[in-house]
């Protein structure tokens, strides 16, 4: 149920806002902009963790772990030479066993943003996942990591809603309109409204086809995006990027309005130099550094 009285006016999520709200330095090195942990990549899908960790790089994330099906483990090391890679157990049929999570209690203990989700193609299998995350002992309390849920993750999120007290005040839902539809248990007929509800409903930071929301709390809406995003990966560069500003020391709010913000303006700077339709989800990925400091000036 939604805790809002009545609907918060939505802002317009322009580039003079974000210049005043402006992104954590870069520190001495590496280990002053955080470590991303992304679990994904079954077998049939590895890009679409890889597309996310790149993304998360290039948001200005100092290191990154990707844990995908060990079917695809060294493969994914060898092209992804910037990030550690831990394998997986898959089932028969390529998807990562939700068992193992049993396994990524170091890595998930020195993340400081976990992604969960990129690549997924199992929803039971995700369910058991998650849920051995939020047992005691596999999740830290609110001054733990930052926990963002993409794709499949997504869609199993409805059988948690009474077990996600572990993940309160540090998650991040990154839903397309569909996958919104499922959080909400209906579809989705107006994001300025039904986006908010969502951040309600489960008490996370929100951000679905460029509106962004807080629960009980703002609502912002990006000005820019072209219909070129809705291509293959998008979602997982969007992810990846907003996983790497929140490792960086940003609240959860602001992560996903710059990601959101970069996201939409890297499809734009594709489309006015290859066209509307036709780039792909990994450019995406090299616009975003570029658009950051043309932000920060």
């Amino acid at each position: 149920m939604s805790t809002r009285a009545k609907s918060s006016p939505t802002v317009q999520l322009t580039p003079t806002l974000l210049r005043g709200w402006p992104l954590p330095g870069g520190g001495s090195g590496k280990d002053d902009r955080g470590s991303v942990l992304v679990v994904g990549g079954a077998r049939k899908t590895p890009g679409a963790a890889l597309l996310a960790g790149v993304a998360a790089l290039r948001s200005g994330a100092g290191r990154l772990t990707l844990a995908v099906a060990e079917s695809t483990a060294v493969q994914l090391a060898v092209a992804f030479p910037e990030a550690g890679v831990v394998g997986l157990p898959e089932t028969t049929h390529g998807s990562v066993k939700g068992s193992g999570a049993s396994l990524l209690a170091d890595e998930a203990g020195a993340a400081d943003t976990i992604l969960v989700g990129p690549g997924l193609d199992d929803k039971d299998e995700a369910l058991t996942l998650l849920r051995s995350m939020l047992l005691p002992g596999r999740s830290r309390p609110a001054r733990g990591p930052a926990v963002v849920l993409d794709a499949y993750a997504l869609g199993c999120l409805p059988e948690l809603a009474g077990e996600l007290q572990p993940w309160a005040g540090r998650l991040i839902l990154t839903p397309n309109v569909t996958e919104g539809g499922i959080l909400l248990g209906r579809d989705i007929v107006d994001l300025q409204q039904d986006v908010p509800r969502i951040a309600d409903k489960y008490q996370a930071v929100v951000s679905c086809q460029g509106v962004i929301a807080e629960p009980g709390g703002s609502v912002w809406e990006i000005t820019t995006g072209h219909s070129g995003l809705g291509t293959s990966g998008s979602g997982d560069v969007l992810a990846g990027a907003i996983a790497g500003l929140r490792a960086r020391g940003t609240t959860d709010a602001q992560a996903a309005c710059w990601g959101s913000h970069l996201h939409a303006a890297a499809g734009d700077r594709l489309a006015s130099r290859l066209g509307g339709l036709g780039y792909l989800a990994r450019e995406l990925c090299d616009e975003l550094p570029a658009l950051m400091v043309e932000l920060s000036s």
